[in-house]
């Protein structure tokens, strides 16, 4: 009898729930909304029902289900699965989500941070296939990581390694990050970078396609990354600056960790070449000869599935 596992992805708008197979496929997939405004009991409810939804549609009953995975974009105490606390989702601190679900469904439950999620994913079905040693980043409204080390996912001490995005990348005087410090490398690198950036230009006077393709309405990393891959030089310049910046922060994570492979996922990365071409040649001038001819910088290959595949594999983590 095959058994299956439920890989549940939450995000601030939707939460995807699927039901996953031994090879990483979507049997099944839905998405139910967070209404993170209604609080965490609203949500946790709305995707209990999903579940036996799910299950009442495949005709899957709890004895074919190994477990149930959650990825959260947050703090979380794996060990005793707990969302410590979500920065973007305002009402979750210290909820016992792993023993609500078990309760509920008498299946076991596992619960980690997002991006941890995804580097399961990319390293058991995607671009890290293979790697004994992996470091899977999301560029996006921050910069988030999941480090693989011999194989094993990595969560550290008090299940909270892998916080890439506040690697400080300068001493004095640096922009101010969400965390509330200065000079932290996503503070440097991420989506809102990217629109700060087109916003000075803008400014300054500089004629951009990135204003006429936003039409009026806000420009966003998509935006711009679609005026450089026509060509706007403008466009070109800021993605060749924050390839620039990834490129030396990750140089310290290479130094460091003498990856394989750097898998790099999220909406900035969708960016393609022109991101990962300044990145490349950056860490090749920056980083140790070494390590950096080791690793590979690759985009990741499960896009937005990569959360509920990973997720449904926290159960064997």
């Amino acid at each position: 009898m095959e058994k299956y596992r439920i890989g549940t992805d939450v995000g601030g708008t939707n939460v995807k729930i699927a039901l996953v197979d031994n090879k990483g496929a979507l049997v099944y997939s839905n998405t139910v909304p967070t209404r993170a405004e209604m609080g965490y009991e609203y949500t946790i409810n709305n995707i209990k029902q999903a579940i036996h939804d799910l299950m009442k549609e495949t005709n899957t009953s709890k004895e074919n289900i190994e477990g149930i995975g959650f990825g959260f974009p947050g703090q979380i105490d794996f060990t005793n699965g707990v969302v410590r606390a979500l920065p973007n989702i305002p009402g979750w601190v210290n909820v016992p989500l792993s023993k609500i679900m078990e309760d509920e469904f008498k299946i076991p439950t596992r619960v980690d941070n997002d991006v941890r999620v995804a580097a399961l994913g990319e390293l058991n079905f995607g671009a890290g296939v293979g790697c004994q040693n992996l470091v899977c980043i999301t560029v996006g409204t921050g910069i988030g990581s999941g480090l693989i080390i011999n194989g094993k996912l990595v969560r550290g001490a008090s299940n909270a390694a892998g916080e890439i995005g506040h690697i400080k990348m300068q001493m004095f005087d640096g922009p101010i990050c969400g965390c509330g410090d200065q000079g932290c490398f996503e503070a440097f690198a991420s989506g809102p970078s990217i629109v700060a950036m087109a916003y000075d230009y803008i400014k300054g006077g500089k004629s951009t396609k990135f204003r006429e393709l936003a039409s009026g309405g806000e420009i966003t990393p998509y935006i711009v990354a679609e005026a450089a891959k026509a060509g706007d030089c403008v466009a070109l310049k800021i993605f060749e600056i924050i390839g620039e910046y990834i490129g030396i922060g990750l140089s310290s994570v290479i130094n460091l960790l003498n990856p394989e492979k750097i898998v790099i996922g999220g909406g900035v990365a969708d960016a393609g070449d022109i991101l990962f071409d300044p990145i490349r040649k950056t860490i090749e001038k920056r980083a140790m000869k070494i390590q950096a001819e080791a690793c590979q910088i690759v985009k990741a290959k499960l896009g937005n599935t990569a959360g509920v595949i990973g997720a449904s594999l926290l159960i064997k983590s």
